[in-house]
């Protein structure tokens, strides 16, 4: 409720106080407060004028819904919950999601909704904060990341009938919205890069076999490496976590081998930069002696490593408002903005070839 009377400085105005209210609104207007509700709701039975002479004074004088009364009048928070992990082998990235969540924020602030962050603790089970989302009902729908091959998060989810989407893949969860990247397409022009230059024996770093990422890349690489003729040696596919000490103790396993891989895949630049520096201990340069080349966005870090790393264009901030989009089309109450249709779809991205593999073996 509104405290203080109403101030006019030449063509605005203002309210002095902690805020304007809905009674205050309408009285200004002289209109009901049933009136102005519906015309800020959007209702049908308000006629265009009105609704427009009810927005102009809203935004003039500062209206500031009751949103805690909103919310119990709808039976709606008008939130959704994107949840990320904490752990240090955690695959969130800070630079990916924060482009990504904003692209999704955006898309939600046409419709009134707020995207809200949830961060895991460490150790703590996932499937354990999902519930306590959902019972205590902190959000209208949720989106989760990190999806593995067996997800109970969402098979959890389906069972209760609560709105999600997921950043990935996953078998479990049953037809729900998801929108990934397109890693077959990426192995592809790795793969085709690398023999390009002379490369006969390429390694790849991989996670959690859990994980669907892991498990994509895994078979794509087998796939591509066939279709190049090139033998697959299961010795230089070898499983570290995605963040630096990883990517020093892969390429320090890689290094011992009696007949070293010429060029790494990596999933993350984080382990790239371990990698880097494993290899500048050893005395070896990348781009030179080893080529490497990772499955993942480009990033700043990634532009200014030395040499810069050969990685992928990728538009999050349209990825982020695809993803809200499939999720809002799952949901009764935007259904008819976005069609009823169960959105599925892998994201393109583009290779940037850089210094990090660009020589010829042999």
């Amino acid at each position: 409720m509104a405290v203080g009377r109403p101030l006019r400085n030449g063509s605005s105005v203002g309210w002095e106080g902690e805020g304007l209210g809905i009674k205050e609104l309408a009285r200004h207007l002289n209109i009901s407060i049933g009136t102005v509700s519906r015309a800020l709701n959007g209702h049908p039975e308000v006629n265009a004028e009105t609704r427009k002479r009810v927005l102009e004074a809203a935004a003039a004088l500062g209206y500031a819904p009751d949103q805690a009364g909103r919310s119990l009048r709808q039976g709606t928070l008008n939130v959704v919950a994107l949840l990320l992990s904490t752990d240090l082998t955690s695959k969130t990235d800070t630079m990916f999601f924060m482009e990504l969540s904003r692209g999704i924020q955006d898309q939600f602030a046409e419709h009134g909704l707020d995207l809200v962050i949830h961060l895991n603790k460490p150790g703590m089970d996932m499937l354990d904060r999902v519930k306590r989302i959902v019972e205590r009902r902190q959000a209208d729908a949720l989106i989760l990341a990190e999806t593995r091959d067996d997800d109970p998060r969402l098979d959890y989810l389906a069972g209760r009938g609560f709105p999600f989407a997921t950043m990935g893949r996953s078998w479990s969860g049953g037809s729900h919205p998801w929108m990934d990247l397109d890693f077959d397409s990426a192995m592809r022009a790795a793969i085709d890069r690398l023999a390009g230059f002379g490369h006969r024996r390429v390694a790849l770093v991989t996670g959690d076999p859990g994980y669907m990422l892991d498990s994509m890349l895994r078979d794509a690489y087998r796939r591509e490496l066939a279709g190049h003729d090139l033998a697959v040696d299961e010795a230089l596919m070898i499983k570290a976590d995605t963040h630096e000490e990883g990517g020093y103790r892969a390429m320090t396993d890689f290094l011992a081998m009696s007949a070293p891989p010429t060029a790494v895949i990596f999933p993350h630049y984080r382990a790239v930069v371990g990698a880097y520096a494993c290899l500048a201990e050893a005395g070896l340069q990348p781009g030179r002696d080893v080529a490497i080349l990772s499955c993942s966005a480009d990033t700043t870090i990634a532009q200014f490593m030395a040499p810069p790393l050969t990685c992928f264009r990728l538009d999050l901030y349209g990825l982020g408002g695809r993803l809200a989009q499939a999720l809002l089309a799952s949901m009764p109450r935007f259904a008819e903005s976005y069609g009823s249709a169960l959105v599925q779809e892998i994201w393109p991205w583009e290779l940037i070839g850089r210094d990090s593999d660009g020589f010829r073996v042999g």
